[in-house]
C-alpha cells in the first residue's frame, strides 16, 4: 500500500511538470512513468532508450538486468 501510494505521488510530481531520477527495478511501473530509460553498468551508461525501445530490445535489457 505505501509502494502504490509512492507511485502515486511521483505521478502527481510527474503531471506537474517535474524533472524526477527514479531507480528501481519494477521496470513495469518506469515505463509507464519514465521519458527515458537507462542502464548503467560500472559507471557507464550501456544502454538508453524508451518505454518502446524496453520492449523491442527486452533481451537486452534482460542481459544486463536479468528481469
Amino acid at each position: 500500500m505505501i509502494r502504490a501510494e509512492i507511485w502515486h505521488v511521483i505521478e502527481q510530481l510527474k503531471a506537474q511538470g517535474q524533472s524526477i531520477l527514479l531507480i528501481d527495478k519494477n521496470i513495469a511501473v518506469l515505463k509507464r512513468l519514465a521519458d527515458r530509460h537507462y542502464i548503467l553498468e560500472k559507471g557507464q551508461v550501456v544502454w538508453s532508450g524508451t518505454g518502446a525501445d524496453l520492449d523491442r530490445d527486452a533481451d537486452t535489457v534482460h542481459g544486463y538486468v536479468g528481469v
